[in-house]
């Protein structure tokens, strides 16, 4: 299927590693032009090299800090000078860290919520007005299955990634007359270096390995397995193409059969 995405315009925030890489590749593949970005230079450099070798001229970088204050116009200015247009914006963060309630301070409460939910605001907030006048432009952010079903020892995602939910839904309803979808996809357990980091977490607590908490992880879903990022890529990319035209307000969970609730 064609996905229509030739000379359309992403914007993928988090995308030198994980996810978002995967989305960013995948949508070079289908014939978007795109702008990765991370905090770490030299994962940008290595992620824009790899793909550039790959779609010479259509891969572009804009490093940064999505929990800057100043990100977000810079960024603007950045896209507004280099292409005048933006149809696809893919908010996207990293995950706090895993901690127990009793132990998480207001600092740590604090930087958790800039990063998973402010930094989505304001990505949406000022980009914007570009979108207005692109057409078929949308919006996706990147949450979590934990919004559905908790994870243990993650309060912190839990909790402040429900809030993009909220978010992603109500611009769904107020933005639908300007020509602008809105969606969120909700990640499962997928092989990424974030999923690393909380498994070594698991085995410390447990006094495990990292290989026995990801195969006891795996089990939890019905097909006994973790997803590969490019399976989550895969998902993403039909939801911001054209061809998902109808799709707004969706949120929609890509994790395996892990989450247990009918909706």
């Amino acid at each position: 299927m064609d996905l229509k995405l030739n000379n359309k315009v992403a914007f993928i925030a988090g995308s030198s590693k994980g996810l978002g890489y995967a989305i960013a590749k995948l949508l070079l593949e289908e014939g978007a032009t795109v702008i990765i970005n991370g905090r770490s230079q030299e994962k940008l450099a290595q992620a824009s090299s790899l793909l550039s070798s790959l779609f010479p001229d259509r891969v572009f970088v804009f490093p940064g800090d999505v929990t800057a204050l100043k990100f977000s116009e810079d960024l603007f200015e950045f896209i507004q000078n280099n292409f005048g247009q933006l149809n696809i914006l893919i908010t996207n963060s990293g995950g706090p860290a895993p901690a127990e309630f009793e132990s998480i301070s207001d600092s740590s409460w604090q930087n958790a919520f800039e990063l998973n939910f402010m930094s989505h605001v304001r990505l949406i907030r000022t980009i914007l007005p570009l979108m207005k006048s692109t057409p078929e432009a949308n919006v996706l952010t990147i949450t979590s299955s934990s919004v559905k079903q908790p994870i243990p020892n993650l309060i912190l995602s839990n909790s402040i990634r429900a809030a993009t939910v909220g978010l992603t839904k109500t611009l769904a309803l107020e933005l639908g007359n300007e020509g602008i979808r809105f969606n969120s996809i909700l990640p499962g357990w997928t092989k990424t270096e974030r999923i690393i980091t909380l498994m070594e977490n698991r085995a410390k607590i447990n006094n495990t390995s990292v290989e026995v908490e990801m195969n006891k992880q795996a089990l939890e879903s019905p097909l006994g397995r973790m997803a590969e990022p490019e399976e989550f890529a895969n998902v993403a990319v039909f939801l911001v193409s054209p061809r998902a035209s109808y799709l707004t307000g969706t949120i929609l969970s890509v994790d395996g059969g892990v989450v247990k609730g009918i909706f």
